[in-house]
């Protein structure tokens, strides 16, 4: 997330690591997942009360959940020709995310609040602890609204949003991480879903893992590793891969799993990054990084700024919708053993 002034740089060559992530999904290092079609939604969920005098802004049609739409499905995906599928298995979960509407969301997650000098990146956002910028719905969804109101006589309240830490650490040298997302995807918009170790921390020496993020609406994630010490030059410490992802510009629900294994000892190690089943990125964890049972889950959704070359975002309300999140024993649909199988073929991270 705070790329600093490397972000011109670190964009530009995204851009040409698009076609390759595109590639992984189609059957390029494997064999190519079916796609869920969900139907576009026809009613507004009831959300939280806005405290303007005016109306809050419509929310927008791509990023508007009802308990009809969002009923996502995982399918593993397919075993190629000649591979022996894995046996039945339910890995053991250790953590669950309680999407409650009965309980604060501070239960489980604590707000970051404010603007921060625009968070390293120039970003526009107020983040606040209010309930219309992150909610539970009655049909047990957790929202991060982020709020677009450009003429609203109050500076602070121009652009607000939600950024969330999760007070539950990975807290364990060797895990998998799953959450089913909706995105909201829109010029001026960047939302995110990363790990930073639990507070104080050094960015980047300590590390960064960013498993969803897309900005300015093209609907491309990029899965990124970050680390190293600070300079200007700002190089060979970033691993990116960018994977456009069918549908999620448009609302559908995606699938993000993050694996890691680490000897506690040497905390040697490796990381390994799904969409939708399907792995796009693996990485070794680098030298002088915090253990990862030190790291933390963030969410949130930032607005303008660096990342976003400088758009704002109409007049609007946008949602990140949270349908499911777990940390399990180990990785969903074949355990340890699909994490081997995956990391002999799936391509490591671009060096920048």
């Amino acid at each position: 997330m705070p790329f600093k002034d490397a972000l011109a740089h670190f964009k530009a060559q995204i851009k040409d690591l698009q076609q390759e992530g595109q590639k992984i999904l189609s059957g390029g290092g494997g064999q190519q997942q079916q796609q869920q079609h969900y139907p576009p939604p026809q009613q507004q969920y009831p959300g939280a009360q806005h405290q303007h005098q005016q109306p809050p802004p419509p929310i927008p049609q791509a990023t508007r959940p009802n308990q009809q739409q969002y009923q996502p499905q995982f399918h593993p995906p397919q075993q190629g020709q000649g591979q022996q599928p894995f046996p039945p298995q339910q890995p053991t979960t250790y953590w669950q995310a309680r999407l409650d509407p009965g309980l604060p969301v501070s239960a489980e997650w604590e707000h970051k609040l404010g603007n921060n000098n625009g968070w390293g990146n120039n970003e526009v956002e107020h983040y606040t602890a209010e309930g219309e910028n992150s909610f539970f719905t009655p049909n047990n969804l957790l929202v991060l609204r982020a709020i677009s109101s450009p003429n609203h006589p109050d500076a602070a309240k121009k652009y607000t949003s939600a950024r969330l830490v999760s007070r539950q650490r990975l807290s364990r040298p060797r895990g998998s991480l799953v959450a089913t997302l909706t995105l909201p995807c829109a010029a001026g918009i960047w939302p995110a879903f990363w790990l930073l170790p639990y507070e104080p921390f050094a960015w980047p020496t300590d590390g960064e893992v960013d498993i969803a993020e897309t900005w300015n609406g093209d609907g491309v994630n990029h899965s990124c590793l970050h680390w190293g010490f600070y300079t200007p030059q700002d190089t060979n410490k970033h691993r990116v891969v960018a994977t456009p992802v069918s549908g999620m510009a448009t609302g559908r629900p995606v699938r993000f799993e993050f694996a890691w294994m680490q000897d506690p000892g040497t905390r040697q190690g490796r990381l390994l990054w799904w969409i939708d089943g399907q792995a796009v990125m693996k990485a070794p964890i680098p030298q002088g990084t915090r253990p990862m049972a030190d790291f933390v889950v963030l969410l949130n959704v930032a607005m303008g700024g660096n990342v976003c070359a400088g758009q704002l975002p109409r007049e609007g309300a946008y949602d990140m919708v949270v349908h499911e999140m777990k940390m399990m024993e180990e990785p969903e649909a074949g355990g340890w053993a699909r994490f081997e199988r995956d990391w002999s073929w799936v391509r490591k991270g671009n060096m920048i």
